[in-house]
């Protein structure tokens, strides 16, 4: 994969994300792209988000359901906790 294509791929991840985060906001969470590496989106919970009993369920069915969906490179969603 080249540099351009890996920042085109970036840019359309922080695109999608664009459209989960109001979402996020309304209930005082957030979310940061860390990285993607081989179509693995690695993301950080912040906010009500960071510790959330739901977290697990708000990463995979809401953030990953939709970079999926927007993104097709995506094959995985993870959270950072460091």
């Amino acid at each position: 994969m080249t540099e351009q294509t890996k920042d085109d791929l970036r840019e359309r991840v922080k695109a999608a994300l664009d459209m989960v985060r109001p979402g996020l906001q309304a209930d005082g969470g957030d979310v940061e792209l860390v990285d993607v590496v081989d179509g693995v989106v690695k993301v950080r919970l912040k906010g009500a988000c960071h510790g959330c009993p739901m977290a697990a369920m708000t990463l995979q069915m809401g953030i990953e359901r939709i970079l999926k969906k927007e993104v097709p490179e995506v094959q995985a969603v993870e959270n950072v906790t460091d």
